[in-house]
């Protein structure tokens, strides 16, 4: 089979990765390409790599980097290229990068279209790829921005429970398929020194407003060191700014998650009772322990209380907190442990394998 994975990238980061390198958007595509994908950010070239390594074709675009997609145009397209300067205010930027997408599907000619944010993807764009033999996919586990029209997608993959049956319900076809980690970057970060006892990287967004509150409280109670992106719209007498590092992205993000003994981990508002980010497999994929909130299904994932440590409430998460910062042999045992079952039952690899079987139901 042959896939196109259609991604979109925080802009906060794009801005940090060719602010570090003033000269990558000179670059040719594929020199940006590998840069961006080699940050570890949100799923990068997992999806790809692993897709490649079980016998498929595979590609990411990041469709909304304006540089990227400028000089894939320059290279493959050159009169769509020349229209650039007219487009290139917002909003009228992305209908330029739908134009090459679209030359872009036209070019890799997939089986297969995965599309990584169903919030960004329009529907006049997704038919006008359709074709009879193409399967087009959505994949989703965030907010839905209102009306948009699934009849162009085949299939949604999420890994909120919820969601599929919410989607089968609506008469769209839905599967789902939990999030993972790629242990490459264990290579990538090498070995790190402890430098933190318990921290927190993540969104402070009103998406994730319980789980803010949440934070604060436990951090009333113990130390905790934070990062992440949107703290600026935090109340000034919130508790979490006093202990706020700034944005971290990528491979940045996974050396803080590397290098402390405790990452604390809570869900979007809209996970419900379902364990589903990505914070589950990074955190326990750099063998760092896990301290997360308990929903239902978490115990499908790890052993609860010898892979990683549950909580309730922000008082019995602060008290674990600080019963596993001094006892170091419990928690390096456990962290061991949750490395270890991510390695062996959380991968990429294996979760290619089970978008393949998904993909030949519908293909």
């Amino acid at each position: 089979m042959k896939f196109l994975i259609i991604d979109t990238y925080y802009q906060g980061f794009l801005r940090a990765v060719y602010s570090r390198n003033p000269g990558l958007s000179g670059q040719s595509y594929e020199a940006q390409w590998r840069q961006l994908m080699d940050q570890g950010f949100g799923t990068a070239d997992f999806y790809s790599a692993n897709l490649r390594d079980q016998g498929h074709e595979a590609h990411e675009v990041v469709a909304n980097c304006d540089a990227l997609q400028r000089q894939w145009a320059r290279e493959h397209a050159p009169i769509l290229w020349a229209t650039y300067p007219v487009y290139r205010w917002m909003p009228r930027t992305k209908q330029w990068q739908l134009s090459v997408l679209k030359k872009q599907v036209e070019k890799f000619d997939p089986d297969i279209v995965y599309v990584q944010d169903v919030n960004w993807t329009d529907e006049p764009f997704l038919k006008a790829i359709k074709t009879r033999r193409r399967l087009i996919v959505g994949q989703t586990a965030c907010a839905l921005r209102e009306n948009i029209d699934f009849s162009a997608y085949d299939l949604i993959v999420t890994s909120f429970p919820h969601y599929v049956e919410q989607f089968n319900r609506q008469g769209v076809k839905s599967e789902y398929l939990r999030f993972a980690f790629e242990p490459r970057l264990l290579k990538q970060l090498g070995q790190l020194p402890l430098a933190h006892q318990a921290v927190f990287v993540g969104s402070y967004s009103t998406q994730h407003s319980s789980g803010t509150d949440l934070l604060e409280e436990v951090v009333r109670r113990v130390p905790v060191a934070f990062w992440g992106y949107g703290a600026a719209g935090l109340p000034e007498a919130s508790p979490i700014r006093r202990s706020f590092h700034g944005e971290a992205w990528g491979l940045e993000m996974y050396r803080i998650l590397a290098s402390s003994e405790i990452a604390l981990n809570r869900h979007i508002n809209l996970a419900d009772r379902f364990a589903n980010n990505m914070r589950l497999f990074e955190a326990t994929g750099v063998g760092t322990l896990l301290v997360t909130d308990w929903k239902e299904n978490l115990d499908q994932m790890f052993d609860i209380g010898k892979e990683v440590i549950a909580y309730r409430s922000a008082e019995e998460c602060a008290e674990l907190i600080r019963y596993y910062v001094t006892h170091d042999l419990e928690r390096r045992a456990i962290a061991i442990a949750g490395q270890a079952r991510t390695l062996r039952d959380h991968t990429y690899f294996q979760r290619m394998q089970e978008l393949v079987e998904i993909m030949r139901q519908y293909v």
